[in-house]
């Protein structure tokens, strides 16, 4: 697992060269000119932990030249895989303010994509910008690694470019806030990662591999669970399956796991493909009870084509429901 750390970025040349071109000496006599650097440009990735297909990777891309030296007029990415939909180089430049709130100032147009290129036509008379880049990752891209080429063109036609990378794309699948009710929507498949109602999950029985349940029940602690269809009808008190549904999942419960994607929350472990791929749950049990708000279970299906970690995003006693999200691994 990753740990997500807060990181202080600083630009130093950049900064200086901003500096330089926002300063008249005539107006501040007691500023010392700065010595000509010329036209540069440098990037940060400000996304952490896995690059997981349908997620974005976001990057800063920061890039002056000294006003003598002319003025911005375009920047662009250019990917070694394009992007999915949803791709785009942010046509403002960003700065932070004395709250530490990020500020936004229109410095040229929305961004265009043709192929594997998205670029940004400068509309503002400037020498220096920050510009934020979102790459979405596409289904394309798993399992392999992309690069990525900076390039930042000013007025009198002098190009500078910066690379990126690679960055290796994660094998494994995530799906968000999937609601699942006791008594409706309760029957989830990893195969599919969706959550299906009896009358659904009747037409594919083969591919359910765990039911939601909540149960209320006095001098026992069972709650919120995941159990499999063939777990003892113990774990599963007053329901009826579905003919045919048969398949019997590992599960093991976790307490602590917050994922920093199915989360969203301040803490900071991020679940990679090497825990799917070292985790080992052969003599789990085929249920678990008692699952809280935040606390999540590790599974593997019964044909041993996928591991997952499900998150309990939400639970709710009184509605008999919960919201989940899943890391899912294909073996």
């Amino acid at each position: 697992m990753q740990h997500r750390s807060y990181l202080t970025y600083t630009l130093v040349v950049l900064s200086l060269l901003a500096g330089l071109t926002a300063c008249d000496p005539s107006d501040h006599p007691t500023v010392t000119p700065l010595k000509k650097v010329g036209f540069q440009n440098d990037v940060i990735k400000r996304t952490l932990g896995p690059n997981v297909v349908g997620l974005e990777m976001e990057f800063a891309f920061a890039m002056a030249l000294p006003a003598t030296e002319g003025k911005l007029t375009s920047a662009q990415v250019e990917a070694s895989i394009g992007g999915a939909s949803g791709t785009y180089l942010e046509h403002r430049s960003y700065y932070t303010n004395g709250s530490g709130n990020d500020i936004g100032v229109v410095v040229g147009s929305p961004s265009s994509s043709e192929g594997k290129i998205t670029k940004v036509n400068f509309t503002a008379d400037t020498s220096a910008a920050t510009l934020r880049y979102y790459y979405k990752i596409p289904e394309g891209a798993r399992g392999q690694s992309v690069s990525f080429t900076f390039t930042s063109t000013s007025s009198t036609g002098e190009v500078v470019t910066y690379n990126m990378g690679p960055y290796q794309i994660a094998k494994m699948d995530i799906v968000l806030d999937l609601d699942v009710k006791d008594g409706g929507a309760q029957y989830i498949s990893i195969a599919d990662m969706k959550v299906y109602t009896a009358a659904e999950a009747a037409q594919m029985p083969n591919k359910i591999d765990l039911v939601y349940l909540y149960r209320s029940i006095p001098n026992i602690t069972f709650n919120h669970a995941l159990v499999s269809p063939a777990t003892d009808a113990q774990y599963r008190p007053g329901l009826t399956l579905p003919a045919g549904l048969t398949n019997s999942t590992k599960v093991r419960k976790e307490w602590g796991l917050r994922d920093f994607h199915l989360a969203r929350l301040q803490y900071g472990i991020y679940i990679d493909d090497l825990d799917f791929e070292k985790l080992t749950i052969s003599t789990a049990p085929n249920y678990a009870i008692n699952l809280r708000a935040e606390s999540g279970a590790w599974v593997e299906t019964a044909d041993g084509k996928y591991r997952a970690y499900i998150y309990m995003n939400s639970v709710n006693n009184t509605a008999k429901s919960a919201k989940i999200s899943m890391k899912r691994y294909t073996l």
